[in-house]
């Protein structure tokens, strides 16, 4: 084998090694979460509706599983979003690393945005079922306030 042949056959080789899931498939697992808990969909229920048990749902969310298009496709479609949805907010860094990562490392960029956070989900959700649109105004500018007054001290 030539060089050449032997650098063809390493691109072709696959990305992802044993041992740990791909930074992209925690991020895009990552991005089901957030959006089924923003529906306040619980992984049984979106599980039922792909056809899965809620444990292979998990596993998708934490990106121990990779999903594969057509159910990535299906998954947008019960979610209602487009499938860039996913991908967006990813990391350059994650592009870049093209390896495995530890659970905990993946875990970590995760957790370092706001938005996937359930608490903040759910502060979102609530807000949004407020209906009277003056109220929700006043919620707005009083977190906000609050916000500033706090970055202040």
């Amino acid at each position: 084998m030539n060089d050449n042949e032997s650098e063809q056959k390493k691109r072709a080789t696959p990305i992802r090694t044993r041992g740990g899931p791909e930074a992209v498939d925690v991020h895009v697992g990552g991005r089901v979460r957030q959006r089924r808990t923003m529906l306040g969909m619980s992984q049984e229920k979106l599980g039922e509706a792909l056809g899965l048990t809620f444990q292979q749902v998990q596993k998708y969310e934490r990106g121990a599983n990779r999903i594969g298009a057509s159910r990535l496709h299906h998954i947008s479609e019960v979610l209602d979003v487009p499938i860039n949805y996913f991908f967006e907010g990813i990391s350059p860094s994650f592009t870049k690393k093209r390896g495995k990562t530890g659970l905990a490392e993946a875990q970590a960029e995760y957790d370092h945005d706001p938005m996937a956070k359930r608490e903040t989900l759910e502060l979102v959700r609530s807000y949004y079922k407020i209906k009277d649109p003056k109220v929700r105004r006043r919620i707005f500018d009083l977190t906000k306030q609050l916000g500033k007054s706090f970055s202040d001290s």
